[in-house]
């Protein structure tokens, strides 16, 4: 009798524990997506790169024209152990029709808002969203013009932060999605623009 109620115990233990893990954040999964959105929002924003300089066709002829037998056995033997690795990974899903929208809002506002950034106008705040540094840094007639772009872009992204939370459905977790966006624009922006440390100080990348 004792040794069913330990039993019973053992998997009550064992049952919790994997309900912890499916709801627990996954933070890798959501820093990897926070990149991605990032990533694209702020490469609206710069200027286009400079055309690779062009290979001469003799020197590129060097190059081999398959891969060697031992590199096609290793990819081989990745592809039998990947399935099982990415089975056991968590993901963030990122495609909703809500979501595109709202990352195609911010991409086409870059634009208008990376000048602004490389005045020193406006910065990254620590709750993740966008704010007005310096408005001495802007011109009288643009002011009204700044103000209300950086409303629109905190709209869309607390939108964002709550939309991805729903999406994957954990509302919960809007406060830390919010959280790795924060840290990801921080890492992502550019040199020159300015962002709010922890203390609420400003620094500059």
């Amino acid at each position: 009798m004792i040794k069913k109620i330990l039993g019973y115990l053992s998997l009550s233990v064992v049952l919790a524990a994997c309900v912890t893990i499916n709801i627990y954040f996954p933070a890798a999964a959501a820093e990897e997506a926070a990149r991605e959105i990032v990533r694209e929002v702020l490469e609206q924003g710069e200027p286009a790169p400079e055309a690779a300089p062009q290979v001469d066709d003799k020197q590129s002829a060097v190059a081999p024209a398959h891969p060697p037998v031992l590199m096609v056995w290793g990819v081989q033997l990745l592809e039998r152990l990947v399935p099982e690795a990415q089975a056991a990974r968590a993901d963030i899903n990122i495609s909703t029709p809500a979501i595109s929208a709202l990352r195609k809002s911010m991409e086409a506002r870059q634009r208008q808002l990376a000048p602004f950034y490389r005045a020193g106008a406006i910065g990254f705040d620590n709750r993740g969203l966008v704010s007005i540094r310096d408005l001495n840094a802007v011109a009288l007639p643009q002011r009204n013009q700044l103000k209300k772009l950086v409303a629109e872009e905190n709209a869309d992204r607390n939108a964002l932060y709550r939309e991805i939370a729903r999406a994957n459905g954990h509302p919960e977790w809007e406060s830390e999605v919010r959280a790795t966006f924060a840290r990801v624009w921080v890492e992502e922006a550019p040199r020159g623009y300015w962002y709010q440390d922890a203390g609420g100080n400003w620094r500059q990348r």
